[in-house]
């Protein structure tokens, strides 16, 4: 039986109402889909990968930031932006590995729990590969990737009529400053690190691609197709 085939678009820096747009084009073209995977192109779906250009905070469904705060953020020179996922507030950054996958779970055989479960285990894996055998997963509200009490990747995702947006956030060599003015994910008490500094050297996003893909691959049992045009 042949493996699920999801359209993989590395999109490289880029703003961060960039990715929005290309996720809601394909979101939309997925959901109007009337039989799953028959709408031409679509296949199980799409990989939307990119590092955030420039520092944004982004709240949740269940909020996270005030009128207050979203000034006090902008004030700092981030972009401060509502979105649809779940969770509450974050950050994203250059230095941060974005992942965004569109897909039909229908077609991946997945449910909504299983798709975050799968996103944790995607993120895991790939600390395992670059040689950190600490990652872990916790339950809810600690949703994510841990080394001890620090996050190391922040999961948040929104589903509709089987469709899945928004995704993870795997800090490489992110500037982890910009998270203390925040409290992330509403976890009080508890960190964030980095692959940088959990391997006390410089880890770019470019050099975790390859890693990403083996570990996501293996984690939603599917093949990667690499295009050129998200649209």
């Amino acid at each position: 039986m042949s493996l699920p085939v999801v359209r993989l678009f590395w999109l490289g820096r880029v703003h961060y109402s960039e990715l929005l747009a290309l996720q809601e084009h394909w979101l939309r073209r997925l959901q109007a889909d009337p039989r799953p995977g028959t709408l031409s192109g679509t296949k199980a779906g799409v990989l939307l990968v990119c590092e955030p250009a420039g520092p944004v905070y982004t709240g949740g469904l269940r909020g996270g930031l005030t009128p207050e705060e979203t000034t006090r953020l902008r004030a700092l020179g981030a972009e401060v932006r509502a979105t649809g996922r779940g969770g509450l507030a974050t950050f994203h950054g250059p230095g941060q590995l974005l992942c965004h996958p569109v897909l039909d779970l229908r077609l991946l055989g997945l449910r909504l729990r299983t798709h975050v479960a799968a996103l944790e285990a995607c993120a895991v894996r790939l600390c395992e590969l670059r040689g950190l055998q600490g990652a872990r997963a916790r339950p809810p509200p600690y949703t994510g990737v841990w080394l001890g009490e620090r996050k190391i990747c922040a999961i948040g995702v929104r589903c509709g009529r089987h469709i899945t947006s928004h995704g993870l956030a795997l800090n490489c060599s992110t500037d982890l400053t910009w998270f203390e003015h925040i409290v992330p994910c509403g976890l009080v008490g508890t960190g964030v690190t980095s692959l940088s500094e959990a391997l006390q050297r410089l880890v770019t996003v470019d050099e975790v691609m390859p890693s990403f893909l083996v570990a996501f691959k293996e984690t939603f049992k599917c093949t990667l197709i690499s295009e050129d045009s998200p649209s």
